[in-house]
């Protein structure tokens, strides 16, 4: 029996984990921490934490010049441009309303994997993303479903993110990793990453510089990237040991974690319309995964 839990109980900490990630990010920016910022030390800090993983499970860091590209474009499209979205997004949006829209990434995933050839088409599925989207209409044509009708603005900015986590996904389907492992290539992209954004930091005067007092924004910024990273880190163990079809069913627990820790960390509560619109959303979650999907 408890070999049995065992999987369901790996899901349901990595859920938790990621779902904690949101309200910490919310409270991290309360002080108008600068993006670009907040991008270069949470690069650096899941570089730090998987390189550390990397040396530990003794794989070398592949650099040459085919992996390079894939840091830089994974650098890009995974972290530094959505996550310059996210952060402006989360400053104005509640914690619970980014879980929802970032519900959306396997349903953008699809028409993506159309585009690509990735995938064939399935009327179910195509349903599944019109219910996810409408999801999305509620909030978005509702006027009390939002504490600000202001908010609507930065819903698109909040679609961003999960659209561009849409395409990496699709990406690394289509052209692969250029030879590194999921941990290397994602420890690669945080250094280069890095880079990309230190110069952006400065240059806008977004840099935070770390010598000085810390307060609860600077200690829930640091726990929400070693969080994330370490749920990574575990999310890729578990594809492995229990393979992608069961693994992927941890995106409905990180929604609903999402609000969940919102309303106990940040004492957001929502109307009737967001509730609707998370039962739309997990139901085009499950309508648009892969058919043979538990």
């Amino acid at each position: 029996m408890h070999t049995a839990l065992k999987p369901y109980l790996w899901l349901i900490a990595i859920a938790a984990g990621w779902g904690l990630t949101l309200p910490l990010t919310k409270i991290a920016v309360s002080t108008g921490h600068g993006h670009f910022g907040l991008i270069f030390w949470q690069l650096v800090i899941g570089a730090v934490f998987l390189g550390l993983i990397t040396l530990i499970r003794r794989r070398g860091l592949p650099w040459n010049r085919k992996v390079i590209p894939f840091y830089v474009i994974i650098a890009l499209i995974g972290t530094v441009i959505p996550n310059t979205a996210s952060y402006q997004a989360i400053a104005v949006l509640p914690s619970g309303i980014v879980s929802i829209l970032l519900s959306l990434i396997p349903m953008l995933a699809y028409p993506i994997a159309l585009l690509l050839g990735n995938d064939l088409f399935s009327a179910r599925r195509l349903f599944g993303l019109c219910v996810g989207l409408s999801a999305i209409l509620l909030i978005i044509g509702v006027p009390d479903a939002l504490p600000d009708p202001a908010m609507l603005l930065f819903i698109p900015v909040g679609i961003i993110a999960p659209l561009l986590y849409a395409f990496e996904g699709n990406f690394v389907a289509r052209w692969g990793t250029g030879g590194a492992g999921p941990i290397q290539l994602l420890c690669g992209a945080s250094m280069v990453g890095a880079v990309i954004a230190l110069p952006l930091a400065v240059g806008t005067g977004q840099f935070i510089d770390p010598v000085r007092v810390w307060g609860a924004p600077e200690w829930a910024f640091v726990a929400s990237s070693l969080i994330h990273a370490g749920v990574y880190t575990a999310y890729v163990l578990i594809v492995r040991q229990y393979g992608a079809v069961f693994s992927v069913q941890v995106s409905y627990l990180v929604t609903v974690f999402g609000i969940g820790w919102a309303m106990v960390i940040l004492n957001e509560s929502y109307t009737g319309p967001v509730w609707i619109a998370l039962v739309l959303m997990l139901t085009g979650m499950y309508l648009v995964r892969p058919k043979g999907d538990a």
